[in-house]
């Protein structure tokens, strides 16, 4: 044996080390707790996305399947997209989904506009009266809609804008949640930014324009969410405003679906896909912003 066989070393033995699972402060979580965890995250999902499959699995169901077999099928035998084709058919859809697409958009620009308008004057500028006003916005969240809708429909038939568009937009241009969602994001904002701009000349417009406003994107993504949702779903105020069919939102529109003695579930179903398509489309476009602008905008005191 050489002198060089007697002196080199051993390879180390390397110890394999099993995975661990810890959470966002290091802590190791336990299996029978991850296991559990997994199981509730899937009992929430199959809460709310269950019903949407399901209708998306009864309006691609012809008419010879019977949807109310026991068990259940919930894949369809022979996938077909006629049900699409008889809602366009029975009501003129697309008339009634641009009337919602009109009335959403301009409700996605009023709110992001005035609330961030809003927003920025309750966190930034130093006015009398600022904390009242504040208050005020908090207080109208807790007022009811179904409270104030009397009002409101007077008001628009003093105006003249019963039965328009305009006033369907009109009472929920500006919401006190989106001012008050914008306040938070802005005043999350260092105040040194807005100094090194302030020295260097820019007036209030020039701050809120050029250094704020592009710093709370993903609120204004939140607020123009939450704006188009709350406009392409309402109900109530667009039927009770509007009396031409041919002004009617989509929502109304739908209920046109229900017969009077029967409706056929493959058509209410394939109409309330058509419903909800644009609202996944819209999360999905803005879904990494909407998730930055939640923790931008979460209300401090």
């Amino acid at each position: 044996m050489s002198v060089l066989e007697k002196v080199r070393p051993e390879p180390p033995v390397t110890v394999r080390k099993e995975p661990r699972v810890t959470d966002e402060h290091g802590r190791r979580i336990r299996v029978g707790e991850l296991v559990w965890r997994y199981l509730l995250l899937l009992a929430v999902l199959a809460l709310t996305v269950g019903p949407f499959l399901w209708q998306l699995s009864t309006s691609l169901k012809g008419p010879t399947e019977d949807i109310y077999s026991s068990p259940p099928s919930f894949l369809p035998a022979r996938p077909t997209l006629h049900n699409y084709t008889r809602v366009a058919d029975t009501i003129p859809v697309w008339d009634y989904a641009l009337n919602s697409l009109k009335v959403a958009t301009a409700n996605v620009v009023t709110n992001c506009a005035g609330s961030a308008l809003a927003g920025y004057a309750l966190a930034r500028l130093r006015f009398r009266g600022r904390k009242v006003t504040t208050l005020v916005f908090v207080l109208a969240m807790l007022v009811p809609v179904e409270g104030i809708v009397i009002a409101q429909f007077t008001t628009m038939r003093e105006l003249g804008l019963n039965n328009t568009l305009i006033g369907v937009v009109l009472p929920g241009a500006i919401g006190a949640m989106n001012v008050l969602l914008m306040r938070g994001a802005f005043r999350n904002l260092p105040y040194e930014i807005e100094e090194a701009a302030y020295v260097d000349g820019a007036n209030v417009w020039q701050r809120f324009l050029r250094v704020a406003l592009p710093s709370v994107k993903g609120t204004v993504a939140v607020v123009a969410i939450f704006a188009f949702m709350g406009a392409w779903d309402d109900f109530l105020w667009p039927l009770i405003v509007l009396s031409d069919p041919s002004k009617f939102t989509l929502t109304i529109g739908l209920n046109y679906l229900h017969g009077t003695f029967a409706a056929d579930e493959r058509l209410v179903a394939a109409g309330t896909v058509i419903a909800v398509a644009p609202l996944i489309a819209l999360f999905a476009c803005l879904q990494r912003y909407f998730f930055r602008g939640v923790g931008e905008g979460a209300v401090k005191g």
